[in-house]
């Protein structure tokens, strides 16, 4: 299983264990993922770190400083030498 980390900017717009889809924007040189709709963005991955699962389960929400963080499980597994995945 793989971890990863979604920006939420307001509380209340997933539930822990709700099944959400994701989609693939790219970049010039990188790749960044959407909680549909418009709930929480990712981070910008390297190619080699790209998501390859639609579909994720979230595993947790947290409220910090700055802002609302949705921790998403993916039914894969991380990418070789990923050092900044949460899992």
């Amino acid at each position: 299983m793989r971890l990863e980390e979604f920006k939420m900017e307001r509380q209340g717009l997933v539930t822990e264990g709700q099944e959400v889809e994701i989609f693939e924007s790219e970049l010039p040189t990188s790749y960044y993922y959407t909680i549909a709709p418009a709930v929480g963005m990712s981070r910008n991955y390297a190619y080699y770190e790209k998501i390859l699962s639609r579909k994720g389960i979230v595993k947790a929400i947290e409220h910090k400083s700055t802002g609302y963080y949705v921790l998403l499980e993916l039914d894969e597994e991380a990418p070789a030498g990923d050092t900044e995945s949460n899992n």
